[in-house]
């Protein structure tokens, strides 16, 4: 069969498997990831995940992993911290989606126990089917740590970028993805984004993506923001796809990425993971459509959920991951 010019994948995340925070053993989060991989095999997705599941931690359910997997292992950084270092943290601007800091610098950081290979290597092995892997940005990380070490907020993203990098070289996955969910509300810092980004995505060895959404926690958007504000962030990046949260923002906001620079090709958030109702195949074809006529078919790449669906329930999850094939492949009739 002729592999379709617009592939599938999920952003990344899917819902924990419910038997995995009861018995959070290591067999039994070999078990999910078995799980998970076969789920998006049989829904016929053509890129797919652990979703995320390596990074499962059962004191950590409120980002699914998304900060602290990255930031525990690191040496330079410790997360036990004082009252006052607490109250300091929630003083800097931007923290009104996280309470309490993923760490807290007191020295240089290096790789110490990090090993992403390993985690990669787990979910690639169980399966036939291509994997890739995500990545939380270094800006991102860097937000939610309390900083008594380096100058400033740019010498703490690039030495989170430095070990990021060094880890994503020995990774031999078709895909890697970097997600950036903190910097629609800060758009002042998008040169430094797009600098520490562009520096991790240099060393992976083959495609590359970057998925910038506006947040999502109980269904609820994180980040201010719009897409017009960001252009010149995308147009910095150095990566050969963007993914981006369309589904339940306007969909007139697509005509914005005719301003993107060539080179970038696109992804478009077809599923709305903020609510529980299916969309349709139809749905999903004319949403394909539009963006193809917006922006030409050479630049619509790949079809996803806007973020993770690790806040759906299984069988929502589940539905929405077929709908988005079969909405693809009706597309193409």
């Amino acid at each position: 069969m002729t592999t379709p010019f617009i592939q599938t994948t999920i952003v990344g995340s899917y819902p924990v498997p419910l038997w995995l925070p009861v018995y959070p053993t290591r067999s039994h989060l070999k078990d999910a990831i078995l799980v998970v991989l076969k789920t998006q095999e049989l829904a016929g997705l053509d890129l797919i995940s652990d979703g995320e599941l390596g990074r499962f931690d059962i004191n950590h359910p409120e980002t699914n992993g998304m900060i602290d997997y990255f930031v525990k292992p690191l040496k330079g950084i410790e997360t036990s911290l004082s009252h006052e270092e607490h109250q300091l943290f929630q003083n800097q601007y931007g923290m009104g989606f996280r309470k309490h800091p993923s760490g807290i610098v007191r020295s240089n950081i290096s790789d110490g126990s990090l090993d992403l290979q390993s985690d990669y290597l787990t979910a690639a092995q169980a399966t036939t089917c291509p994997v890739k892997f995500t990545v939380t940005s270094p800006y991102m990380l860097a937000k939610t740590l309390l900083n008594h070490h380096y100058h400033n907020m740019e010498e703490l993203t690039w030495a989170i970028a430095n070990v990021i990098r060094r880890q994503i070289a020995r990774i031999e996955a078709p895909f890697i993805q970097i997600d950036e969910a903190h910097l629609p509300g800060s758009i002042g810092d998008s040169a430094l984004a797009a600098d520490t980004i562009n520096h991790i995505l240099e060393a992976a060895p083959h495609q590359t993506g970057v998925h910038l959404c506006f947040g999502n926690y109980g269904g609820q958007t994180i980040q201010e923001g719009t897409y017009e504000k960001l252009l010149p962030f995308f147009n910095k990046l150095q990566c050969d796809f963007l993914l981006l949260e369309l589904a339940r923002r306007n969909q007139e906001s697509i005509e914005l990425f005719q301003e993107l620079k060539p080179s970038l090709r696109l992804g478009i958030g077809v599923i709305d993971i903020k609510d529980l109702e299916i969309e349709t195949p139809d749905i999903i074809a004319r949403r394909i459509e539009y963006a193809v006529q917006k922006l030409g078919a050479e630049r619509v790449r790949w079809i996803h959920p806007d973020c993770g669906f690790w806040m759906l329930p299984r069988t929502v999850a589940d539905q929405k991951m077929q709908a988005l094939v079969k909405g693809r492949d009706l597309f193409y009739q």
